[in-house]
């Protein structure tokens, strides 16, 4: 009864924090409510623990699927969380101190990650709200991001519209639907890009 209790409790705590993210910086919050563990664990499967690469997690927000990505067998330490917001930023050093918390803007990321800019990651997980920027620059976010990973490796990026939120023949990249998730809310569908020709 307690641990249940317990878990109403960190889950309004969670809800909480994302409605003071979402009031603080709205263009940076995608969602109208937290991703549901069930999409997290689905996003987090692309993440493959055997390769060695650390994994980048962009737009992590409340940590739902930093949590589901470190389940996954990623080490804390093989994780870089790349967030933009303030209150999101403290939230997850508490929550989370040994992740890769790297506080900045995931549309610079040479910039952002300083001196992890040469690294090399399995995958990118995004949670970026990217309809709310413009598709010139979506794309070259995506472009950058599968420059920093290996070949045939996945950017994958959910959106809650029903067409891919980095558009195809944009650029050199294709495009795979990863499916839907309806026990989200709102239902989302979740996309795979790789590098190569659409």
């Amino acid at each position: 009864m307690r641990q249940h209790l317990q878990q109403h409790v960190d889950k309004f705590g969670r809800k909480l924090r994302f409605f003071k993210g979402l009031m603080s910086q709205p263009k940076t919050v995608g969602a109208i409510v937290p991703t549901s563990v069930f999409m997290a664990r689905r996003m987090a499967s692309v993440a493959n623990p055997a390769s060695g690469l650390p994994v980048l997690e962009l737009g992590p927000g409340t940590g739902v699927v930093t949590k589901a990505i470190l389940r996954r067998g990623i080490a804390p330490e093989k994780l870089v969380s790349v967030e933009f917001s303030d209150e999101f930023c403290r939230h997850l050093k508490k929550e989370m101190p040994d992740i890769g918390l790297v506080h900045g803007d995931a549309f610079r990321l040479d910039e952002t990650l300083g001196s992890l800019k040469s690294t090399r990651f399995d995958c990118v997980i995004s949670g970026l709200p990217l309809l709310n920027f413009p598709v010139a620059d979506r794309v070259k976010l995506l472009e950058d991001a599968l420059n920093r990973i290996p070949s045939g490796r996945p950017f994958l990026q959910f959106c809650y519209g029903p067409l891919p939120p980095i558009p195809h023949g944009r650029g050199h990249y294709t495009i795979k639907r990863f499916g839907w998730e309806f026990r989200n809310i709102p239902p989302a569908q979740m996309w795979l890009y790789r590098k190569g020709e659409a």
